[in-house]
């Protein structure tokens, strides 16, 4: 249960710190419409007092560097500000997060470093994107003996490897058609890895480059109790 003072979600102690929310890949400005609702509905299901935001908060398309940038998109000025106004209700909704810099929350920096732009002379990720104090910003966060990272291996076993090399049960995100929890065990533990799903909206231009894939986008977020127990929650669409 919650209540709303002045736009900030303060929440009962019935949230237990230790159940942990964690949301998908949002690519902001092109997330699926109606997840941020679904994502403070099993927060409020669930009684997740801690929020992670598994990476690729935002898209940054027209930075990407691989390719030539789509002529049908938005400039790089035009993306970065929906994008700030996209995250207002996100940043409203969930004030305290763990966010986990994913690949495409990187493409500012390495777009300015491919071209020899020091880092000096670029603004932080914090302050292109208007992150709130209470967001902590790192390549990994680790609660409860669980690591929580973006991840940037795919394929269906990606989540399991994760664990596996970390020696300690991992969540990922990054790939988008696997959703899922696998167990890993020795003599010693029993581990899991679990890869969360994604929040995209795969109709956004941004996603176009998957429109004949075989397999499409999960749509979902997750939650692991007390460092032990993951479970993955789908939207239904």
């Amino acid at each position: 249960m919650c209540l709303e003072t002045n736009g900030i979600y303060m929440f009962f102690k019935t949230y237990d710190k230790r159940n942990v929310l964690i949301i998908g890949d949002t690519h902001i400005p092109y997330e699926q419409e109606g997840y941020l609702e679904h994502c403070l509905q099993i927060q409020k299901d669930k009684k997740c007092g801690t929020v992670v935001h598994i990476g690729d908060l935002s898209d940054q398309l027209s930075l990407q560097t691989r390719e030539v940038a789509n002529p049908n998109g938005l400039s790089a000025k035009d993306e970065t500000l929906l994008a700030r106004d996209r995250l207002q209700s996100w940043y409203k909704a969930f004030p305290e997060v763990k966010l986990c810099i994913g690949n495409h929350d990187l493409r500012c920096a390495r777009k300015s470093q491919k071209n020899g732009i020091p880092e000096i002379m670029m603004a932080p990720f914090k302050d292109v994107f208007k992150v709130p104090d209470g967001w902590e910003i790192g390549t990994e966060h680790v609660i409860d003996d669980v690591l929580y990272t973006h991840g940037f291996g795919s394929g269906m076993n990606a989540h399991r490897e994760l664990a596996i090399y970390n020696r300690m049960s991992a969540v990922q995100g990054h790939s988008h058609a696997f959703a899922g929890i696998a167990y890993t065990a020795s003599q010693k533990d029993c581990l899991f890895g679990m890869n969360v799903g994604t929040g995209i909206d795969r109709s956004a231009l941004a996603f176009a480059y998957g429109h004949s894939f075989k397999v499409k986008p999960i749509v979902s977020c997750a939650i692991v109790e007390n460092g032990k127990n993951p479970q993955i929650f789908k939207m239904i669409l």
